[in-house]
């Protein structure tokens, strides 16, 4: 499901004077540095996933999350599925329309860190409504630390506490954690993370572990096989 025009229009004006955009790629690859790259898919998916940020290859391709880390999930997504190894580029991008997508701000920073905390509080409102608006799905599989603890801005206290201490818990990626997101017109939902490491090949730590995980929360949240 792309954005309608009015988010599009919300996310480009937001991004007018952004600082810290790698420029240089998307020049590289003739692309427009003020277009939002948003995965979405169709709202009633119910298992999503929620991301950092895009890529070198999200910019080159407007699609989110086919970078090597990625590629990553999309090959265990597709092996879960299917049964079978995942056979080309193609085939990562279907397999990614059975699941929703977005991330923390839908802009390529300048090199491979993560945008500083002023930068996902600009965009916080607009991700959080659109998760609230355009889905109905309600298990997010998060990918990495910044992912995650996105979650606590603009929360409590005590909600950021509790997020923050689950992160730092020695089973984050076994069990789940309840929280609500509000619209800045004070909609609410709730929803369930899972977490896990994030799957870039610059994660020594985890990313030989990353299809394990995977695979067991896509169990866990009894993804349907069609093998």
């Amino acid at each position: 499901m792309p954005l309608n025009q009015l988010q599009r229009k919300a996310f480009r004006e937001l991004a007018t004077d952004l600082e810290g955009v790698d420029l240089g790629i998307y020049r590289r690859f003739d692309k427009d540095p003020l277009e939002p790259i948003i995965g979405l898919g169709r709202p009633d998916l119910p298992v999503g996933f929620f991301g950092r940020d895009p890529g070198r290859d999200e910019v080159r391709h407007g699609e989110p999350f086919i970078g090597a880390g990625g590629q990553l999930v999309r090959k265990t997504l597709y092996q879960y599925v299917h049964g079978k190894p995942m056979p080309d580029f193609d085939a990562s991008l279907a397999i990614g329309r059975s699941f929703f997508w977005a991330n923390t701000v839908p802009y390529k920073p300048i090199g491979n860190k993560a945008w500083p905390m002023k930068t996902k509080r600009r965009f916080q409102s607009l991700m959080a409504t659109l998760l609230i608006e355009q889905w109905q799905g309600r298990s997010l599989i998060t990918l990495g630390r910044e992912a995650f603890l996105w979650f606590g801005i603009g929360q409590t206290r005590a909600d950021r506490d509790r997020i923050d201490a689950f992160w730092q818990s020695s089973d984050r990626f076994e069990g789940s954690i309840n929280i609500k997101l509000t619209t800045p017109d004070d909609r609410t939902r709730s929803f369930a993370l899972y977490p896990l490491p994030h799957p870039s090949p610059l994660n020594a730590t985890w990313y030989k572990h990353f299809p394990k995980l995977l695979t067991q929360r896509l169990e866990q949240l009894e993804v349907e096989r069609v093998c």
